[in-house]
């Protein structure tokens, strides 16, 4: 039940952590080879000094831009628009929190909050609910290999963690783990075979993690939060449908997140579930 099981996937070819270290042993040595530096005009101090700023550009140059993931994130819901499992989408404006709402006939608005990759405070704690939201949800994108898929959402729902039980109000009904990386060859994906296709391009279905209610419930002298997935929500299924998975077998792919306190210990519990009978927890 380790952090990795937090998601059912696990990046394929990803280098060992041997090789990694080989590559950064690597880049720190390079200043110590003069010959070669100065064949590209570069002193050995001129080299130290600019790494880390080189470092960052070619991290930024490697993940995907905000463009590429409002492009991603708008292509999906556009599609739900045009299938009719949402009657009318509103995106972000330029500038301003990457907040999407989403309306349901018969049912209200959707907010969708845009991240990056969970284990960041900003992709994970740094959120507003809008006032006009029946339900709203983080959805992260990352396409970060640094971690396997589950390690990074368990470290989000960490983070979580602390804001779900501190002062700040607000709390989100649930987290998504997605993007372009899911089903492709770097990220494998076990629900391929219930895949759509958006913009030309098929696409397996999210990973859905419904959050619990600030309210506890009390078994067992131990306070509970969802620790057995009860908790309902409304859009899972209706996401869920736009990738042909219809609402009686939803719940078979809708994870869950939940907490326990007994005896003073906090426990966390993320469940994902990705058809049938299939699924994978991890606990801490």
């Amino acid at each position: 039940m380790g952090a990795e099981e937090a998601a059912p996937c696990r990046h394929a070819g990803a280098p060992p952590s041997a090789v990694v270290s080989s590559v950064s042993r690597l880049i720190t040595d390079l200043a110590s080879e003069e010959s070669l530096l100065g064949r590209y005009g570069l002193t050995a101090q001129e080299y130290r000094e600019a790494l880390p700023a080189a470092i960052e550009g070619i991290r930024g140059s490697m993940s995907a831009s905000v463009g590429d993931r409002r492009h991603f994130l708008a292509t999906i819901f556009e599609g739900m628009v045009e299938s009719g499992h949402i009657t009318a989408l509103e995106k972000p404006t330029y500038g301003k929190d990457t907040v999407y709402r989403l309306t349901i006939s018969g049912y209200g608005d959707i907010a969708v909050i845009q991240k990056g990759c969970p284990d960041g405070a900003h992709s994970s704690v740094r959120w507003t609910v809008p006032d006009w939201a029946k339900e709203t949800y983080l959805w992260w994108l990352c396409d970060s290999m640094t971690y396997e898929p589950g390690e990074h959402v368990s470290k989000g729902v960490n983070r979580l963690r602390q804001r779900f039980f501190g002062d700040t109000p607000g709390t989100v009904d649930g987290v998504i783990f997605h993007n372009h990386l899911c089903g492709r060859g770097q990220r494998p994906c076990p629900k391929a075979a219930n895949s759509a296709v958006f913009g030309g391009i098929k696409t397996p279905p999210p990973c859905i993690y419904v959050m619990p209610d600030r309210e506890p419930h009390t078994e067992a002298s131990a306070d509970e939060w969802n620790w057995n997935g009860t908790q309902q929500r409304f859009f899972p299924t209706v996401l869920l449908g736009a990738f042909g998975i219809p609402a009686e077998k939803a719940p078979a792919f809708t994870g869950h997140i939940g907490f326990q306190r007994r005896a003073g210990a906090l426990r966390t519990t993320i469940t994902s579930r990705y058809g049938g009978i299939r699924v994978t927890t991890s606990r801490s």
